[in-house]
């Protein structure tokens, strides 16, 4: 095992998944509270269809990922705290967005048997075939990520959790609603290099719910939200060289539901004791 942790590919993988996880995790703990999770898989979808019309025309598939999902963020961010009732709007934009993607797959893979094994890792991840130059887009837009959402941290929070308030005390609702969104689609275009577009929820969604089953404190839900992420990246990416016929995408996704479902029963189980207890106290 220790010689394996040697080989470049398996190095490139662990630095990516761990940039990946941290920056899912965090702006994954306010896609939650936003209850944009909907979204953000519309958002990946997109994306989707973005990186199989860049193969096509023969450029990077990650910047046509990268841009379908910016110009897709712009449009869902233009409605504002209205996004959370569009359900409907939203689901057509996601069955658009793959199907988009699996008609750009369809004429990509004509070309060649390879390029079909190319589509393919687009849909359910190639973390084990990330480059050091992925390693280094990957780590660069994580900054950016992580930078933007630091300056923005404190009123994200406030419009988070009470849009109406916030929008009466002149914080600017709708623009962050449009950043956040921006974040969001940046986000998922690099974690698709990690679970793909189908199971890129594992790590944007997952961890974060997990983590707000266990804690209501922003600060403390995010860090466990960052560890989760961690352990299901590196726990997922183990299991794979352990055993070649798990595929990485699914050992992750596998890790990530079981946790949730663990932590949904603990959070479930302990509620009724400490609704006991209010009631002692009044």
């Amino acid at each position: 095992m220790f010689d394996l942790l040697q080989q470049d590919f398996v190095q490139n993988a662990f630095l990516a998944g761990t940039i990946v996880a941290i920056v899912t995790a965090v702006v994954g703990y306010f896609v939650i509270l936003r209850a944009q999770a909907f979204a953000s898989d519309a958002l990946t979808d997109m994306g989707f269809a973005g990186a199989t019309a860049a193969a096509i025309l023969g450029i990077s598939s990650f910047l046509g990922m990268l841009l379908m999902t910016l110009l897709s963020a712009l449009g869902l961010g233009a409605l504002g705290e209205r996004v959370r009732g569009r359900d409907v709007e939203t689901g057509m934009v996601l069955s658009f967005g793959l199907g988009l993607g699996v008609l750009f797959l369809s004429l990509y893979a004509q070309r060649s048997n390879a390029d079909a094994r190319t589509g393919t890792g687009m849909l359910f991840g190639s973390l084990l075939s990330i480059s050091s130059d992925d390693v280094w887009i990957v780590l660069g837009c994580g900054i950016v990520v992580l930078l933007l959402l630091a300056l923005i941290f404190r009123p994200l929070l406030f419009a988070s959790i009470d849009p109406v308030v916030a929008r009466t005390r002149g914080v600017p609702v709708r623009l962050l609603s449009v950043v956040f969104l921006v974040l969001v689609g940046i986000t998922a275009a690099e974690a698709v290099l990690v679970v793909g577009v189908l199971l890129v929820t594992a790590l944007l969604i997952a961890p974060a719910a997990t983590a707000q089953q266990l804690a209501r404190r922003p600060f403390t839900a995010m860090l466990l939200s960052v560890l989760f992420s961690l352990f299901f990246t590196w726990g997922g990416l183990l299991l794979a060289f352990l055993d070649s016929q798990l595929p990485v995408s699914f050992s992750i996704t596998a890790l990530a539901t079981a946790w949730y479902l663990l932590a949904l029963l603990v959070s479930r189980r302990g509620s009724p004791r400490r609704f006991a207890r209010g009631q002692e106290q009044h």
